[in-house]
C-alpha cells in the first residue's frame, strides 16, 4: 500500500478534529485530576492536596483515551499499536516530568490548580497533536481499512 503524503489542507482538517476529540481527553483530565484532588483533601483532611499526585493519574487516563481516539477516528492509521505507543511514551517521557516540574513550581508560589492544568492541558494539546501527526502517524495516515 503506498502512502500518501497529506496536504495543508488536510492537516488542518486534522488539527481541527485532533482538536475535537482531543476535548473529551481534556475533559476526562481536569475531572479526574479534581476528583483525585477532592478525594485527597477529604482522605488527608487538608485544605490544599498537592499537585502531581493528582495530576499524574489524570494525564495517564487521558493520554490512553486520547491515542486511542485519534489513532482510530482522526488518523485512521494501521501501523503497528506497540511501536505506535512506544513513540508516545518517549514523547511523554519529556512532557510528563517537565509538566510536573512547572505545575509543582507554580502551585508553591499560589497558583489555582485549575489554572495550571488548563495551561498544561494547552501546552500538551499543541505539542501532542504535532507529535502525533509528525511522528507517530507520519506515514500511516488513512491506512486502516474498514471491515
Amino acid at each position: 500500500m503506498e502512502v500518501q503524503s497529506s496536504t495543508a489542507k488536510e492537516t488542518v482538517f486534522h488539527a481541527l478534529k485532533y482538536a475535537l476529540f482531543s476535548s473529551s481527553a481534556a475533559l476526562i483530565e481536569f475531572g479526574s485530576e479534581n476528583l483525585l484532588e477532592f478525594a485527597w483533601r477529604q482522605l488527608k483532611h487538608v485544605e490544599e492536596a498537592p499537585y502531581w499526585p493528582c495530576y499524574l493519574p489524570a494525564l495517564i487516563l487521558s493520554v490512553l483515551w486520547n491515542f486511542t481516539i485519534n489513532r482510530n477516528l482522526n488518523f485512521k492509521s494501521a501501523n503497528n499499536v506497540p511501536v505506535a505507543m512506544l513513540k508516545v511514551l518517549g514523547y511523554y517521557l519529556v512532557f510528563t516530568p517537565v509538566s510536573t516540574l512547572w505545575g509543582a513550581a507554580l502551585d508553591t508560589i499560589g497558583w489555582n490548580h485549575n489554572l495550571i492544568l488548563i495551561l498544561t492541558i494547552l501546552a500538551n494539546g499543541i505539542t501532542e497533536f504535532l507529535f502525533f501527526r509528525f511522528v507517530v502517524f507520519r506515514n500511516s495516515i488513512n491506512t486502516r481499512v474498514k471491515n
